[in-house]
């Protein structure tokens, strides 16, 4: 069994923790050579001292001095936004997960691409404003672009039980059978994504001008952190997953469809031609699809805990509000138009959330 050797950008941010996980739980399988944070010096010291990788990059360059203060051993540092560049294309390492928050994976995923770097994406906006971009350079690559997305995963294993995908090439080649998968179409009818339906899936539209910053922040089944979990409570992340799956299984958007699902144990559906339709499930746990994208295409054993479906006593799905929700319908039709519209409605749900969290403006 082989190690896999990952670079992690957002180290210190939920997504990061995550995968700091994983690499505790499965260490024969996964070894972080790089770590990467925007402004949290002291939290990327401590990761460093505890699995010294061979780089850290603090993009905050007025953290240089804390960061190098607080670590007990002497990694490459870089630093700044040509620094976050720099370690993604590491000569060492064999995938990045990009898990910087907004825009700012953008150029270290293409810089990783690049180096020929495999990419684990749980950085939506990335492939939301210029999916077109990172999955061309991607397949001239031959390079994997593998989701972290629990939804995204969730269909990624679906497509694959439904053996709907296949590897494709670049210039005439392929790196073989493990290459980077994509959709074969004829086979697929939808691809359904499933959403929690946020805190106020059942709140009145009326009382939303009431709604608090802090009750925004009360995700009902995930601990994310704080933009997504806004993102989540207005839907519009689950728009921006929407135009992320047209990207990433390269389908047309009028199949991409979204379900509400309280419980979150589904995280997505695939229906088939012949009306079948596959599942992927299991609890609330950003671990699963971490170690699924850096093990691919095999399965590992780990601590995570299984489902018990004793326990299970319901699992509903409902069809979202549309009205009062209307991120889905205005990230539908901005990943129809495409171009750059997706980036200018990323755009401004990002300046939006973070008024919204300023409490310069009301619920978005």
């Amino acid at each position: 069994m082989k190690r896999k050797r990952v670079v992690i950008l957002g180290a210190t941010g939920s997504i990061g923790d995550s995968a700091l996980k994983v690499a505790r739980d499965i260490p024969e399988r996964m070894e972080i050579v790089g770590l990467a944070a925007h402004r949290n010096a002291a939290k990327l010291a401590v990761q460093a001292n505890e699995l010294r990788p061979e780089a850290v990059c603090i993009v905050a360059a007025a953290k240089l001095d804390e960061l190098r203060a607080n670590l007990h051993y002497t990694p490459r540092i870089f630093a700044g936004e040509t620094g976050l560049c720099e370690i993604a294309a590491l000569a060492n390492a064999e995938m990045v997960l990009i898990a910087v928050v907004g825009t700012g994976g953008l150029r270290p995923a293409l810089a990783a691409i690049e180096a020929g770097k495999d990419l684990a994406v749980a950085s939506k906006e990335i492939l939301v404003m210029a999916g077109e971009i990172v999955m061309k350079a991607a397949a001239a690559r031959s390079v994997h672009v593998l989701p972290v997305d629990s939804e995204h995963n969730a269909i990624f294993q679906c497509l694959e039980s439904g053996r709907c995908l296949s590897a494709p090439t670049a210039g005439g080649t392929s790196r073989g059978a493990d290459a980077a998968p994509t959709l074969q179409g004829a086979d697929v009818r939808r691809l359904i994504l499933t959403a929690s339906g946020g805190p106020f899936r059942e709140t009145p539209a009326d009382q939303f001008d009431s709604i608090t910053v802090e009750q925004a922040l009360k995700h009902p089944t995930w601990n994310m952190g704080p933009k997504i979990t806004i993102d989540s409570a207005t839907l519009f992340n689950k728009g921006l997953e929407m135009i992320e799956a047209r990207w990433l299984f390269d389908v047309e958007m009028a199949r991409v469809e979204v379900i509400v699902h309280p419980q979150s144990i589904v995280h997505s559906m695939v229906e088939f031609a012949d009306g079948s339709v596959l599942a992927q499930l299991s609890y609330s746990d950003m671990c699963f699809p971490i170690q699924y994208a850096v093990t691919w295409p095999e399965r590992v054993p780990n601590s995570l805990a299984p489902l018990d479906f004793g326990k299970l006593r319901q699992l509903n799905f409902a069809i979202p509000r549309y009205d009062d929700f209307p991120a889905l319908n205005l990230a539908r039709r901005a990943g129809e138009a495409g171009g750059t519209l997706p980036a200018v409605l990323n755009a401004a749900n990002e300046i939006a959330v973070s008024a919204f969290l300023e409490k310069r403006i009301t619920f978005p």
